[in-house]
């Protein structure tokens, strides 16, 4: 999450009337809001990669969308930006500015927010219940962890970091390849990328 920008507590009126005249896109955390950091290059190419590794294979009934869409993660409380979101939800695709029933969510992971986004962001985006899969993808070496939903209670955790790796997505019937996903990304040391 970024620097809160004020002490001033807002209304979730007042935040979506903020983001729609706002040149940068701000979350939205029990009343406050956080301005968000510009990303890295390689942040921007895998973020891109995944999005059209999934436009490849996804059924037609669902929709992608890359970095400056809301997620409703809890409903006038809680609204971060995922840097990549899958749903089939028809009312995800009818809002305007929003998806609250995600199938996947993917995470570009960045020194400033890789702490956040294996935990509270975890925590957050498994409570909700069209959730099938969370995806954090390094942008500093090949490895992709995978949050996989089994039931209510339960997880599955795995870990990819061989470029001939297969990441199957069952549940919506889609494959993703860590090539496909770190095509043209040239690692940096982490104290350079940012």
């Amino acid at each position: 999450m970024g620097e809160s920008v004020e002490k001033k507590r807002y209304t979730i009126e007042e935040y979506f009337a903020l983001e729609e005249t706002s040149e940068i896109r701000h979350e939205y955390f029990d009343g406050e809001i956080f301005a968000m950091a510009g990303t890295t290059l390689n942040h921007n190419r895998i973020a891109q990669n995944v999005g059209f590794s999934l436009r490849k294979s996804k059924k037609s009934h669902c929709d992608i969308f890359i970095e400056n869409v809301k997620l409703e993660a809890i409903k006038d409380f809680y609204y971060p930006y995922p840097d990549v979101m899958l749903t089939c939800n028809p009312f995800d695709l009818r809002q305007k500015n929003k998806i609250a029933h995600p199938s996947l969510i993917v995470e570009v992971l960045s020194t400033s927010t890789e702490k956040y986004d294996k935990t509270v962001k975890l925590k957050k985006y498994k409570a909700i219940a069209s959730v099938q899969y969370y995806m954090l993808v390094s942008q500093y070496e090949m490895s992709v962890e995978l949050y996989s939903r089994v039931n209510d209670a339960l997880w599955t955790y795995e870990e990819f970091t061989e470029p001939n790796a297969v990441i199957n997505l069952e549940k919506l019937e889609i494959t993703l390849s860590l090539s496909d996903i770190y095509e043209n990304i040239v690692f940096e040391k982490e104290e350079d990328a940012e």
